[in-house]
């Protein structure tokens, strides 16, 4: 199973640890993008219309500084850095060592800095939007929409299921096609935007904590023991089932 989950506009920095390496990081053929992203990104944030560049909120001084140095600051694993409310559902350090053990094989976060991680990969703290246009680089969106592919591709194994918890800004830069997309399933959370997140962060912890279902009714069969699901079929080849999911109270 590959459970696809947006970034966190929160997230919490590193007070110690090394700094970062490109070369240990999940998906390696995204490195030269990811080189001139984070160079880009360091570059323009040390410039006055940084805030503008990046897309994101001007109030946010320290985080924008804090960005200068991301080839040098601190580092620590993704599941650490990334603590806005959908990664405290899923709360990674609670799991048993076997769950742990699926979140990191499982889980890809996509992300606008790095383009995909896995929960394991050791990152900095950083700010920008996914949807900036960074000089030299281009549309940030654009650019990871046509490298993802080669690297998501690949980690979709033969008739495994896609759980995609992505919020829709992050929807666009992969998705699944050919036979991945009969087996691709968009988990929904209807009438209640405001806990969308904390509903697909507890959709992933309790999936990674038994063994993968392999088709979409058996995903909806095995969380309907927690959750009120319904299942809808995809209207044409090439889009996904719709999962929509509420919790159990």
């Amino acid at each position: 199973m590959l459970i696809l989950l947006p970034p966190s506009e929160g997230k919490t920095a590193p007070r110690r640890g090394r700094s970062l390496d490109l070369g240990t990081l999940s998906f390696p053929e995204l490195t030269p993008l990811r080189e001139s992203v984070l160079e880009t990104v360091a570059r323009v944030s040390g410039e006055p219309d940084a805030a503008r560049v990046l897309e994101v909120n001007p109030n946010l001084v320290a985080d924008i500084e804090r960005n200068s140095r991301l080839l040098t600051a601190p580092t620590a694993t993704a599941s650490h850095v990334y603590t806005g409310v959908l990664y405290q559902a899923l709360d990674v350090d609670s799991l048993d060592a076997a769950a742990k053990r699926r979140a990191n094989r499982w889980v890809v976060v996509v992300s606008a800095l790095f383009g995909a991680l896995r929960l394991g990969d050791r990152v900095p703290a950083y700010r920008v939007n996914v949807c900036s246009t960074l000089p030299g680089v281009g549309y940030l969106s654009h650019e990871w929409r046509k490298e993802l592919p080669t690297a998501l591709d690949a980690a979709v194994k033969p008739r495994e299921l896609v759980v995609d918890c992505r919020s829709s800004t992050y929807a666009g830069l992969w998705r699944p096609t050919g036979e991945r997309a009969e087996r691709w399933v968009h988990v929904t959370v209807p009438g209640a935007s405001h806990m969308a997140k904390h509903t697909r962060g507890l959709v992933t912890r309790e999936l990674v904590q038994a063994e993968a279902p392999r088709t979409p009714q058996a995903l909806a069969e095995r969380l309907s023991e927690r959750f009120d699901v319904s299942l809808t079929p995809p209207p044409r080849a090439g889009r996904p089932w719709l999962l929509a999911t509420t919790p159990r109270t």
